[in-house]
C-alpha cells in the first residue's frame, strides 16, 4: 500500500503518501484538501507517524488559518452562480449513475446521479476538478493569443508561456523570460487579465518592483497600483 489516512489526536485525518520522487518527508496543509504527507518508499508509515507527531505544535498552529480560508469557500449547488470568461456553470441532477462533465461554447455543464445528495464531500470534489478541466481549456484558448496581442502592440519579447494551476500568484517572469500565467487568470474581469499578463511583460525589461517599473507600467496600463490592489481581493484558489 502507497497510501493511508490515519486520524492522529488533536489534528484529525492525515493522508500519508509514499512517492517515487520524494527523499524527505514533507508535510502540507491546504484548503479543502487537509494535511498531506509525503513520504519517500523507503520510510515506514510508523516512522512518518512519528514525525508527524513531533511537528504537531506546527501543525496545530496552522490549521485555523486553512480553516478560515475553508469558510470562504463555496458550497457548489444548482443554485450556484459561477463564471469564467465565457462560460456559465450550470449543475444538475439526472438518473444516470455517472457524474459528467460538458463544455460548450458558453457553458460548463455537469451532471450529478440524482441517488447523492450535491452537498457530498465525493460531488463538491467532482464539481471543483470539473470546473479545473473547464479552467485549463478556456485559459488555453485565451491566454496564449491574449499574451500575444499585448506583446505585439506595446513592443516586448518573451521566451516561452506556461499556464499553471498555481496556488500563490497569478503571474511570474523567470530570468530567462518565461513567463508563468495563472489559469485562474480566466475568472477575473478582461482588465485584470491584461493587468496581470502587463505586469509580467514589464518583467521581462525590469525584474523588480522599482519604481522604474512601476513607471513602466504606467505608459501601458493606467493605475496600475491601484489594479494591484484590486488584484488582492480575489483568490487563486478559493471561488
Amino acid at each position: 500500500m502507497t497510501e493511508k489516512n490515519i486520524p492522529v489526536k488533536g489534528i484529525g485525518l492525515v493522508k500519508f503518501k509514499k512517492n517515487k520522487r520524494s527523499k524527505a518527508l514533507t508535510i502540507s496543509i491546504r484548503p479543502l484538501k487537509g494535511i498531506t504527507v509525503n513520504m519517500p518508499f523507503y520510510l515506514p508509515f510508523s516512522e512518518a507517524l512519528r514525525i508527524v507527531e513531533f511537528r504537531k505544535e506546527w501543525i496545530e498552529k496552522n490549521l485555523p488559518k486553512i480553516k478560515k480560508i475553508e469558510e470562504k469557500a463555496t458550497l457548489f449547488s444548482e443554485a450556484t452562480t459561477f463564471k469564467t470568461r465565457t462560460r456559465t456553470l450550470n449543475i444538475v441532477s439526472y438518473t444516470g449513475e455517472k457524474f459528467t462533465a460538458h463544455l460548450t461554447h458558453n457553458s460548463i455543464d455537469l451532471r450529478y446521479p440524482a441517488a447523492f445528495n450535491v452537498n457530498q464531500t465525493s460531488i463538491q470534489e467532482l464539481i471543483r476538478k470539473s470546473i479545473l478541466w473547464a479552467l485549463k481549456n478556456e485559459a488555453k484558448e485565451y491566454l496564449p493569443q491574449r499574451l500575444n496581442t499585448l506583446c505585439h502592440k506595446h513592443g516586448f519579447n518573451y521566451n516561452k508561456l506556461f499556464l499553471k494551476n498555481n496556488k500563490t500568484n497569478w503571474g511570474s517572469c523567470s530570468g530567462k523570460n518565461n513567463i508563468n500565467l495563472n489559469i485562474h487568470l480566466i475568472r477575473l474581469p478582461d482588465y485584470l487579465i491584461d493587468y496581470v499578463i502587463i505586469h509580467e511583460l514589464c518583467h521581462t525589461v525590469e525584474k523588480n518592483h522599482s519604481n522604474q517599473f512601476w513607471m513602466l507600467m504606467a505608459r501601458f496600463i493606467a493605475n496600475p497600483k491601484q489594479l494591484s490592489k484590486e488584484l488582492r481581493t480575489y483568490s487563486t484558489h478559493i471561488y
